[in-house]
């Protein structure tokens, strides 16, 4: 075995650099298509290539940025507590989108399904695909689903949504920025948070709330849906 194998904390600091060499890239070219997120994937999966390094070895030294989830999404509410006036009076027209927004995620599992014939175990892991992992992950595994398939959809869903976010705004004339921030956070989880985040304080406070709700409203939700097929 050798010594990068050895390494005890050698998942979490190639995970590190990997992303930290995104977020420069996005910085230096501006490409919406170098998502830092995007940009770490490919470099760790070349890197464990390169050195022959096997998933298992890099997952056991990297699983402390695990712990890290679920209070970097309980920090999003920071955002939202600054803009809880504009909650409150809004309160039924957000409620309204997020619940449109899950309902919308679920039919179209629902019909990409039927029309691809896709199998009940394929179907379930694909439910949760528009919520956090932390959130995902767990229900995906309660309903029957496969976990690892479930990760996958969901940092790609999270992954195309900040990438193609701002140009679907800006192709639909979309500019209230609770729309955008809703939007964002429905269909993109924590990912499209970053995005909306970008965009502005309000957009980031609404994407963080549509985290939040649309997690919960998913979980009453998938146990419901998953037996339709």
């Amino acid at each position: 075995m050798t010594f990068l194998q050895q390494s005890l904390y050698l998942g979490f600091v190639i995970s590190i650099l990997a992303y930290l060499c995104g977020v420069w890239l996005k910085k230096k070219l501006g490409w919406a298509i170098l998502n830092p997120l995007l940009v770490s994937v490919v470099l760790v999966i070349g890197f464990l290539t390169v050195f022959g390094i096997d998933y298992k070895t890099y997952n056991s030294s990297a699983s402390v940025i695990s712990y890290l989830l679920t209070p970097a999404t309980v920090c999003l509410a920071i955002p939202l507590y600054k803009q809880l006036e504009l909650l409150k009076k809004h309160f039924a027209a957000i409620l309204t989108a997020i619940i449109s927004g899950v309902f919308t995620s679920a039919a179209s599992i629902f019909a990409m399904s039927l029309v691809f014939r896709l199998d009940h175990g394929t179907y379930a892991s694909l439910l949760p695909k528009s919520i956090t992992t932390a959130i995902g992950m767990g229900i995906s595994e309660e309903v029957g689903g496969m976990v690892t398939v479930t990760v996958v959809c969901i940092i790609a869903t999270g992954i195309f949504g900040n990438i193609i976010g701002e140009t679907v705004f800006r192709i639909l004339g979309i500019q209230d920025p609770m729309a955008k921030g809703l939007a964002l956070g429905t269909s993109a989880h924590a990912i499209g948070t970053a995005k909306a985040l970008e965009l502005g304080e309000v957009e980031g406070a609404m994407s963080s709330l549509s985290i939040a709700v649309a997690g919960i409203l998913t979980v009453i939700a998938v146990p419901l849906a998953v037996g339709l097929i």
